[in-house]
């Protein structure tokens, strides 16, 4: 028999009750359970558990290979799991995928587009494979491709920019108005402006009532968007709640980032660091960046940390971020 949400999926937060009045809808629009799905006898996805409430941003973040994108191709349909099932708007993936796929919108993190075609173009072509009324094809496509800055443009899309072309993309993944949109790296390779274009976006549509599920390697990103977050490892959630939630059962206490001019500076004040019973963890990181988390405030920064460490180029002390979370969750970055 399989094991209920609750007792499969490890579950962060504080109360339950709290944690079902969502500020969307007490709705559950997906609900999967016990998913499963392997390769030649490998586990991708390893029996995970979750529910999703209809109009909240859901973020599904991991490590490379985590299991992540395993995870939405079958949400998507477009993989079969190998055991377990998933009800999306109370129709079973495994039963009665053709009336999800109506429901839902995807925006791949590789562009699909047609280069030859202007934007209107291939607005309106992915409108009229979904069946939808010229007229009203015509007026989306227009809404849709002023908010995203990219109306009237005459030329092919293949003269776009790559910023251009992400968020032509997530308007054909919207022309059709799903219910339910994917999003797998939605402000990937963008500049900052068009990046906050997006997020903004992203915004308004969740306030329309559209559910979002977010794969991201932006941490910020998912810090800014998300009302929920669950974080998959080896096949498994590990950890899921809001991002209050994950921060109050981190535990983490204090965070300070060491920068070094040589690996040789870091590495010897990683050796002293580690030393000092306060010092909870220490997190090498790239361009000789040191995260170290600690109890004891000010104090034991002034009197143990800072009379170890007088060599460095740069000091950061900050709070707990979502990164430092997800550190210590996986032991390992997001492109790791």
């Amino acid at each position: 028999m399989n094991k209920s949400i609750e007792e499969e999926t490890q579950v962060i937060y504080s109360d339950p009750i709290q944690f079902n009045e969502n500020k969307h809808s007490t709705e559950f629009i997906i609900e999967v359970q016990d998913l499963k799905k392997s390769f030649n006898g490998i586990k991708a996805v390893d029996g995970i558990s979750l529910r999703v409430h209809k109009g909240e941003l859901f973020s599904l973040l991991g490590p490379n290979g985590a299991g992540k994108s395993t995870t939405i191709r079958m949400l998507t349909t477009v993989l079969k799991p190998t055991n377990g099932d998933a009800r999306i708007k109370d129709y079973s993936l495994i039963k009665e995928k053709n009336k999800i796929k109506p429901l839902i919108g995807v925006c791949p993190q590789e562009n699909v587009i047609f280069e030859a075609l202007t934007a209107e173009d291939n607005v309106e072509f992915v409108g009229r494979m979904h069946g939808m009324d010229p007229a009203d094809i015509k007026k989306r496509t227009k809404t849709l491709l002023e908010k995203m800055n990219i109306a009237g443009r005459k030329k092919a899309a293949k003269s776009f920019s790559g910023g251009m072309k992400r968020r032509l993309n997530l308007i054909m993944s919207l022309i059709h108005q799903p219910q339910i949109l994917f999003l797998d790296e939605p402000s990937a390779g963008l500049d900052p402006q068009a990046r906050r274009l997006v997020w903004d976006f992203i915004k308004d549509l969740k306030n329309t009532g559209v559910t979002i599920i977010l794969t991201t390697h932006d941490m910020l990103e998912a810090d800014v968007l998300s009302d929920h977050i669950a974080i998959m490892d080896y096949g498994k959630i590990i950890a899921f709640g809001t991002l209050e939630e994950l921060k109050r059962s981190s535990n983490n206490g204090n965070i300070l980032e060491f920068r070094f001019s040589s690996r040789e500076e870091l590495i010897q004040a990683k050796n002293k660091l580690k030393h000092i019973d306060k010092v909870k963890k220490i997190t090498e990181m790239e361009n000789n960046k040191l995260i170290i988390s600690f109890t004891g405030g000010v104090k034991t920064f002034k009197r143990e940390i800072l009379r170890e460490i007088k060599s460095f180029n740069a000091l950061h002390f900050r709070e707990d971020s979502l990164e430092d979370i997800f550190l210590k969750l996986t032991g390992r970055g997001l492109r790791d």
